[in-house]
């Protein structure tokens, strides 16, 4: 299906494109980490920290990642290293990791977290992070992250 044929209105078809453009066995296992890692929402924040009880934003990524065996770097600008570019917002999928720029706003990499989803139309990503309020769910439409995004990296297979 051809994304711009999908109704802006019908969230459950845009749902189930995004999901159909990951495999089968790739889109379980991304909804297994994001339910992992959802376990987590509440978590405190405390820099540099690995998990369990305490997280930075790479150290969440990482822990996450690793728990489903996926051993990476538990620094974000590292991170940003691995796997493959996701070329634009509308093609970001459950599982990928999502960059922006640190509160300097200097514009290297200075925050990661996991996407849930992502809407075609939009370009609006719904995404998991250790922020320094937590482990919460925020989307990168918000003030903050909306001018801090930087982009996005597939560490899953296709």
């Amino acid at each position: 299906m051809n994304l711009a044929s999908i109704s802006k209105t019908n969230t459950f078809n845009i749902m189930s494109s995004i999901q159909s453009m990951q495999s089968d066995e790739t889109a379980v296992l991304a909804q297994d980490m994001l339910k992992f890692a959802k376990k987590f929402i509440g978590t405190p924040y405390v820099f540099g920290s690995k998990g369990p009880k305490t997280f930075d934003c790479s150290g969440f990524t990482s822990y996450v990642f690793k728990n489903f065996g996926y051993p990476i770097a538990s620094q974000s600008g590292l991170q940003y290293g691995l796997g493959k570019k996701v070329a634009r917002n509308n093609e970001v999928q459950a599982g990928d990791l999502v960059f922006f720029q640190g509160r300097s706003g200097r514009g290297g990499v200075g925050h990661v977290g996991i996407a849930i989803s992502a809407d075609p139309v939009s370009g609006e990503i719904t995404f998991i992070h250790a922020s320094i309020r937590g482990v919460k769910i925020s989307k990168t439409t918000e003030p903050y992250y909306a001018s801090r995004y930087i982009g996005a990296r597939r560490i899953l297979p296709e």
